[in-house]
């Protein structure tokens, strides 16, 4: 929305026609009014000004930094009454137009100012980590056949890019942490913390991405998603797990 189409709107929000507004602000006839609300002329700062005192609004709303008509300063309701029969003396008229000018001014240079939210990453820690299909085959004997794909990734140490791979989640068990289709991003390593996210063999054959709990004799493997019910190994049965990674990322796609 221009600025010649709110001053239109509050023109005939008030009631006033094009005729009456241009005798309030001291234009010769209609014609210049209807020029500047249709974007072909122009007009001052400092117009804007009367244009906002006549028409009982702010700078601010005409301008389009806010769409609140009525949102002025007490200064500016002050201003306002000049064309309903209080005179206000042009030393103290100018002043307060000044004044205004200012906050206007420095308004817009906040805005400019605002620090974007984008940093740099620098490039010399940048490894391509290679994405696997599935969690079994990231551990698997013929794990290289099965890198489908390679992610930059900034992992700053040589020994963790090393021991660093992408593997891609199936299912919804980690839902709503990890969705079906999600890239985690796993550090290879044969323990993990009680509560730790990892990535788990069960019988050196099926992968799968849970939260470890560890017992006095047993081992529980924990989905987020409570539709899936707790997974406990006691005794012997804990002899068919083995942590092979640690979660540490997931990556999503937009």
């Amino acid at each position: 929305m221009t600025l010649g189409d709110r001053i239109k709107i509050r023109r005939e929000s008030l009631g006033l026609t094009q005729e009456v507004l241009a005798q309030m602000l001291g234009y010769a006839d209609k014609s210049s009014i209807n020029k500047i609300e249709k974007g072909k002329t122009d007009i001052r700062q400092k117009r804007i000004m009367e244009f906002a005192a006549v028409l009982k609004t702010t700078p601010e709303y005409l301008l389009g930094l806010t769409d609140d008509p009525d949102g002025a300063d007490c200064h500016w309701m002050f201003l306002k009454d000049y064309n309903n029969g209080y005179p206000i003396p042009a030393g103290l008229r100018d002043s307060i137009i000044a004044e205004h000018l200012k906050k206007l001014n420095a308004a817009k240079q906040q805005t400019l100012a605002e620090p974007s939210n984008i940093s740099a990453v620098y490039d010399d820690h940048i490894r391509m980590v290679p994405v696997f299909e599935s969690v079994s085959a990231g551990f698997g004997a013929l794990a290289e056949n099965s890198v489908v794909d390679f992610i930059p990734l900034r992992i700053v140490s040589d020994y963790e890019a090393a021991e660093t791979i992408c593997i891609r989640v199936q299912g919804d068990s980690m839902f709503p942490k990890i969705e079906d289709g999600d890239l985690i991003q796993v550090h290879k390593q044969d323990s993990v913390d009680s509560g730790d996210i990892a990535v788990v063999l069960l019988d050196g054959e099926e992968g799968l991405v849970k939260k470890v709990i560890y017992g006095p004799t047993w081992i529980e493997l924990h989905s987020i998603n409570p539709m899936y019910p707790v997974q406990r190994f006691e005794d012997a049965d804990v002899l068919r797990l083995r942590v092979v990674g640690k979660v540490k990322r997931v990556i999503k796609e937009l």
